[in-house]
């Protein structure tokens, strides 16, 4: 079976939508709006350097990439993420800061595929040249996706999905489960 062919539709969607919700809690401050939509030419992503993390099962390696430019205003948006003064992060805080949402935005991720898939497990972030996403297509994935995330106040973040199949795959992704919310912890 052709590597395009085992991902259901249906898992496709499923996919985008665990996406999408991980990083509305992740990459996005609890007092901001987003909206994030799916972005057909990958030439519309212009940031310099990716964070990229891997989730894998049995069944399939899934890598979310994030794009940045190490500029002013992401560091903004990331300083104000971790609750720090964009003034005090230093070229490691802000390295350790996207590299640090990127893995919670994962973590949320492989926490919500382990509803449907056992045995999952995640890379560390790996930080590489934005160059390295001209060859997601030699991946010979079964689905790739490539998504805008716009915030108020906060420079336009991009993410790519790459997922390679090794099996058919299909689920889908219930109304009550895209509600699923992350939690907040509670300090007594």
């Amino acid at each position: 079976m052709e590597s395009a062919n085992l991902i259901s539709q249906s898992a496709r969607d499923g996919f985008d939508t665990l996406l999408q919700q991980a990083l509305k809690a992740s990459m996005v401050p609890a007092e901001s709006s987003v909206e994030i939509s799916a972005i057909e030419d990958i030439s519309a992503i212009s940031e310099k350097k990716i964070v990229v993390l891997t989730v894998s099962s049995y069944l399939f390696r899934l890598m979310v990439m994030f794009y940045f430019t190490p500029d002013a205003a992401t560091r903004g948006h990331f300083a104000r993420l971790n609750r720090v003064d964009a003034e005090e992060m230093g070229e490691q805080g802000f390295m350790d800061a996207i590299a640090e949402c990127g893995n919670l935005c994962c973590g949320i991720l492989n926490r919500d595929l382990g509803r449907f898939f056992p045995h999952l497990g995640m890379s560390t972030p790996n930080v590489i040249d934005r160059n390295c996403a001209a060859y997601l297509q030699r991946l010979n994935a079964a689905h790739i996706r490539h998504f805008a995330v716009e915030i108020p106040e906060s420079p336009r973040l991009h993410v790519s999905l790459c997922i390679s199949a090794y099996d058919a795959m299909d689920f889908t992704v219930s109304a009550e489960e895209e509600d699923v919310s992350t939690g907040e912890l509670e300090l007594f």
